[in-house]
């Protein structure tokens, strides 16, 4: 159902230090809580708990995403940089589906019960954008390692 990579044991990382995991998720609607589950394991093996919530949060919204609008398999990759040449640590987490067509943030009324995710992600993030891909696009964002 679900192919794992996982670089936890490349130089580097290993338990209680970050590494990066990848992560290919069927289009199916299980995939959201799979990948859930996955990252926040992948956070408190590295170490980093603390953000767990918000970036099960923010992956939940990418995946839902790629799973409404993309048909095809779902790639999730994840990893910490310690060092960054513009700024601190940051954890990049990067959602690829195989729809060439950009994501687009729109504004969601009151009544509305999706049209979200990404206004979601574009107020969490420190930063965030999408990049085209020869088979489609990736979805990006970056959170503030602690420390």
């Amino acid at each position: 159902m679900i192919g794992v990579t996982d670089g936890t044991g490349a130089a580097g990382s290993g338990p209680g230090r970050p590494g990066s995991v990848e992560w290919v998720l069927p289009a199916e609607p299980g995939a959201v809580r799979v990948v859930r589950s996955q990252v926040r394991e992948a956070l408190e093996r590295w170490g980093l708990a603390a953000l767990g919530d918000m970036t099960v949060l923010l992956v939940s919204e990418l995946v839902t995403n790629a799973l409404r609008h993309a048909s095809g398999p779902i790639g999730v990759r994840m990893y910490a940089c310690r060092e960054r040449a513009a700024g601190g640590p940051v954890l990049l987490v990067e959602v690829s589906d195989p729809l060439t067509d950009p994501p687009r943030e729109r504004v969601a009324s009151p009544e509305d019960e999706s049209g979200r995710g990404l206004q979601l992600v574009a107020r969490s993030a420190l930063r965030w954008g999408a990049r085209a891909g020869a088979t489609g696009k990736t979805v990006w964002f970056e959170l503030a390692l602690p420390g």
